[in-house]
């Protein structure tokens, strides 16, 4: 028996006295269905409505907004040897700034473009301190800006989508309201089969009724799409122009990597003196004191000395002794681990070494990054295996690290039962949420995919030099 072929759909199509035939596999016509159906059905939702709303009342307030910006500013450019044009050129910054809210407000409510607010205007003190900060007011430039592209491109707009939309209904109901040559005129799109605009193209009858119903079925059909691309257009502008100013919003990043860096630290430093204290501290107190016990044994009566106790208190404090050595190895490998001595790369491969999951290493690097990068690489590699070992019930683990530019990649993968994700729970400088302070600290990026069932991918993205 040959095995079964899936079936195919075939459209033939004769010209001319040939046939053509076109093969489509089933999933090809639901696919082409599909979209047939979507585009029948989009003029009729909601959405579509929302954009031409938007574009008409957002390009009816960037023209007057433009209008009244462009007038003060040539009038304070006029008075600008006064005191008196500077502030008209001020107040008509803060209306630009002013209309761009409005803007990115109405955006928000008809299309569902959340951008965020950029930072409030601050002035200085006095008279010349608002002076200053207004002229100076990058956010108001900005909507300036935005005004005088989003003019050019409404009127654009509205020639070629909005009489698009005009056209279809001036189509679809001139067999209505079209007898005897009236009905409304088109002027958009459709003047390239109507020039005179009044439909007069062949004998007045059914015929013609029925070609310029198709002709408006055509158009909107057509104008949703049209108008969606000239409102993605502005969706662009309003992202780039009317969001926060990129170099603020650079700054504030800056500034919540400086804080978690420094929260990190003192962090960090208190857990070095608890340790110390708690710990190593103790151990070396009971040391000192089992060593002075000794010695008053021994400086009491030389001549009948217990020294069973004292061979006691000895092996007590040679214990002592080396439970501090390993508490302060350890507390020094968790400042820095000795592995990095020898590079990331030997270091990796010890950390690989010593998982309890059995775990495959690959490197390739060509630039030996910065010391601070390669610990917070190795950090972040020995917590991730750490939690494949204590929570993924993984039988494999794969640890890939990787230079792709000015960039380091770690990817740790295992395959486990999946279901891990970041958490708050504990200290802010251990577990998952920890290791993200960590690499935001250096501008990196931490991703998670971990599907219940698994597999559990993590990605840390570094850069090179921090």
């Amino acid at each position: 028996m040959s095995p079964e072929q899936p079936e195919d759909s075939s459209v033939r199509v004769r010209i001319r006295g040939r046939e053509l035939s076109f093969a489509m596999t089933e999933q090809q016509v639901a696919r082409a269905k599909e979209l047939a159906r979507h585009a029948l059905h989009e003029p009729f939702t909601k959405r579509v409505w929302s954009e031409l709303a938007f574009f008409l009342l957002g390009s009816a307030l960037a023209g007057v907004g433009l209008a009244f910006v462009s007038f003060t500013m040539v009038s304070g450019l006029v008075l600008a040897v006064t005191f008196f044009g500077l502030a008209v050129l001020a107040l008509s910054l803060r209306s630009a700034r002013g209309i761009g809210g409005f803007e990115r407000r109405l955006a928000r409510g008809m299309l569902g473009e959340t951008v965020e607010d950029p930072q409030p205007f601050a002035g200085r003190p006095g008279f010349l301190g608002w002076l200053q900060s207004s002229l100076r007011d990058r956010v108001a430039w900005r909507a300036v800006g935005y005004l005088a592209l989003k003019v050019p491109w409404s009127i654009l707009g509205v020639l070629v989508a909005v009489s698009l939309w005009w056209d279809a209904f001036a189509c679809l109901l001139h067999p209505l309201f079209g007898r005897n040559g009236g009905g409304l005129p088109v002027w958009g799109l459709a003047r390239a089969f109507f020039p005179a605009g009044d439909f007069n193209f062949g004998p007045v009858g059914f015929l013609q009724n029925v070609g310029i119903f198709i002709f408006g079925a055509i158009f909107l059909f057509a104008a949703p799409w049209v108008m969606r691309g000239f409102v993605n257009v502005d969706r662009l502008l309003i992202r780039g122009l009317l969001g926060p100013d990129p170099m603020a919003t650079r700054v504030r990043s800056l500034e919540q990597a400086r804080t978690q860096t420094v929260d990190a630290s003192a962090a960090t430093l208190r857990r070095i003196e608890r340790d110390l204290h708690d710990g190593t501290q103790a151990q070396l107190v009971a040391l000192a004191m089992r060593l002075g016990m000794a010695k008053e044994k021994l400086e009491v009566d030389p001549e009948h000395v217990d020294l069973e106790r004292v061979r006691e208190l000895v092996d007590a404090a040679h214990r002592g002794a080396k439970e501090a050595i390993t508490e302060l190895r350890d507390i020094a490998r968790g400042i820095h681990p000795p592995a990095l001595d020898i590079g990331l790369e030997g270091a990796l491969a010890t950390l690989a070494a010593r998982s309890a999951v059995p775990t495959e290493l690959s490197v390739d690097l060509s630039t030996r990054p910065t010391p601070a990068i390669e610990a917070i690489a190795y950090f972040c590699v020995a917590e991730l295996l750490a939690n494949v070992a204590q929570h993924a019930l993984a039988s494999r683990a794969s640890v890939s690290c990787a230079q792709q530019g000015t960039w380091l990649r770690l990817v740790v993968r295992d395959d486990g039962t999946g279901g891990a994700q970041l958490t708050t729970v504990g200290s802010s400088s251990s577990g998952l949420a920890g290791l993200t302070d960590r690499v935001h600290a250096v501008d990196g990026q931490l991703h998670i995919v971990s599907p219940p069932g698994g597999p559990t991918v993590v990605t840390v993205d570094l850069p090179l030099g921090s």
